[in-house]
């Protein structure tokens, strides 16, 4: 049951566990679905909420990465694109084939990158969600009809997939409850528990609700908490530098659909500094981006930058007839990418791969790091075999090629949704059914969207929300779109979650403190 209290119920009968995930990222649940799929008893702590940090301020893509096969790194590409497809097929009511336009305004670019974007789609083997095409110069205007025309020589159309993040990470929580495994939101790790040898056999934590405490035994124990893994394997005593993880802050400008007209989105592989510019149709807006600003210190609520907004406006008007503004941006988000760099490198953080690296600690944690939302699979199967190999559990090959996530469907059910529910796959059907069951569940929390007190009802007692912001910026990603219109849809969530939560008025009136604040960073 996917029930906080269930979940934590369950954890206080159990006494071993085969492996503690501590991150409920992407890469950390990922790991936690490959290992309860092979029959392993797993437990997973977020200390925050699902996808609270980067795997929520991702640009929404399931992407090989044309600018790493620009780098060369065809073996990186060549597996994204193969778990692109994978993920297609086992996450269809979230993934969406999405077309882009290169714009060419020089005439030999259009065949330069069709070329590449040739090469990109074989590389996706049998695994292809559509071809490229080198187009005319009307072709281009007609895919996006404000798209700037003078100069304009056609372009390139290629497709990769697009997919809404923070949805398929709480998919996966459900996934991995599904197969028998244990996953507790807003439950930090405090400590490391060590057997007589000095070695990890286990954790302590923290329920942040109650400041319960627990100790968790566990044959294996895994850090996947990306930008922060140098904190927990401080906590595991680390007793040198084991690895250097590189923050790298990316933002994105959510603006009115108005900007990008037509279904096409834009990709702009080498901007005046030599970084990529997308402008992406999703969730009925558009969302531009990004940057790679190198970062000292990780945060979970990183701010953008003055010159990071501009670089992004003023890159975005050098290709839009309808140039955004400050005014126009209705929410910035910002997401640090745990980027790992070689021994002694000095390069640009635009320049790092995002391959993957596992660490085995000298106390026995298990970390790993790098990658991106595409690979998350093939990441947590690759960490899964090493914690089979180092530890001695059970040989079990990965199951997850082909295993269906928490609300997937077939092409004809996804045709038949609620289209305001889409994002809920096979759980739009009972959605819709609890919406209607009830007069009040069918209003809407603000009059410029369609999200519903249902809804609300429905993140609480179905899907482990717990506070305004795990309502409003990721089950529902009102703050990501507009995050005006979720400021002033808090009280009214703050209202239902006290109800349906049993909470005091106290609590009511710091939780809508809580989520201002954290709102006032998605605000220009």
């Amino acid at each position: 049951m996917f029930n906080r209290d269930f979940q934590l119920k369950q954890l206080k009968s159990t006494t071993h566990l085969d492996m503690v995930v501590i991150g409920g990222g992407a890469s950390g649940l990922g790991i936690a679905v490959d290992a309860a799929s092979r029959g392993f008893k797993v437990a997973l702590f977020e200390a925050h909420d699902f996808a609270k940090g980067t795997s929520s301020r991702s640009t929404k893509l399931v992407h090989g990465g044309v600018r790493y096969l620009a780098q060369g790194n065809i073996k990186l590409v060549t597996e994204a694109l193969k778990e692109r497809g994978l993920l297609e097929k086992n996450a269809r009511h979230l993934f969406k084939r999405q077309e882009f336009l290169i714009p060419s305004y020089q005439w030999w670019h259009k065949y330069y990158y069709g070329l590449g974007l040739t090469v990109y789609d074989l590389l996706s083997k049998g695994l292809s969600i559509g071809t490229s095409n080198v187009v005319s110069a009307k072709t281009a205007k007609d895919k996006i009809e404000n798209l700037k025309p003078k100069g304009l020589f056609g372009g390139v159309t290629y497709y990769d997939g697009q997919f809404d993040d923070a949805r398929l990470a709480l998919n996966l929580a459900q996934t991995a409850v599904n197969l028998g495994a244990i996953v507790v939101n807003h439950c930090k790790v405090i400590n490391m528990l060590l057997d007589e040898n000095s070695k990890i056999n286990g954790v302590e934590v923290k329920d942040t609700e109650t400041v319960e405490i627990l100790k968790v035994k566990s044959t294996v124990v895994v850090n996947a908490t990306g930008v922060f893994s140098n904190k927990i394997m401080k906590l595991a005593g680390r007793k040198k530098k084991e690895l250097k993880i590189v923050p790298s802050q990316g933002i994105h400008l959510v603006l009115d659909k108005a900007f990008l007209k037509g279904s096409t989105a834009l990709m702009v592989p080498k901007t005046s500094d030599g970084r990529v510019l997308f402008a992406i149709p999703w969730h009925n807006k558009v969302v531009v981006g990004t940057t790679d600003t190198p970062i000292k210190k990780p945060s979970y609520e990183p701010k953008p930058l003055e010159t990071e907004i501009d670089f992004i406006l003023d890159n975005a008007s050098e290709y839009l007839t309808k140039k955004p503004t400050r005014n126009d941006v209705q929410s910035v988000f910002s997401g640090l990418r745990p980027l790992v760099a070689p021994e002694g490198d000095k390069s640009s953080t635009k320049e790092i791969s995002r391959g993957h690296k596992i660490i085995q600690s000298e106390s026995g944690l298990l970390s790993i790091v790098g990658g991106k939302w595409t690979t998350y699979r093939e990441m947590s199967r690759d960490l899964v075999n090493e914690a089979i190999d180092l530890y001695g559990l059970r040989k079990v090959n990965t199951k997850t090629k082909t295993l269906s996530i928490h609300g997937n469907l077939s092409e004809h059910e996804k045709e038949k949704l609620n289209k305001e529910l889409w994002y809920y796959g096979s759980d739009a059907v009972e959605l819709d059914q609890f919406i209607k069951s009830n007069d009040s569940y069918n209003q809407i929390i603000h009059p410029k969207y369609n999200f519903t007190k249902g809804q609300v009802i429905w993140a609480v007692r179905k899907e482990m929300a717990r506070t305004i912001e795990d309502v409003l910026a990721r089950r529902m990603r009102l703050l990501f779109l507009d995050a005006l219109a979720a400021v002033d849809s808090a009280e009214l969530v703050a209202n239902i979650l006290q109800k349906e939560l049993g909470k005091s008025e106290d609590w009511k009136k710091e939780q809508i403190i809580t989520f201002n604040e954290v709102a006032s960073v998605y605000l220009i």
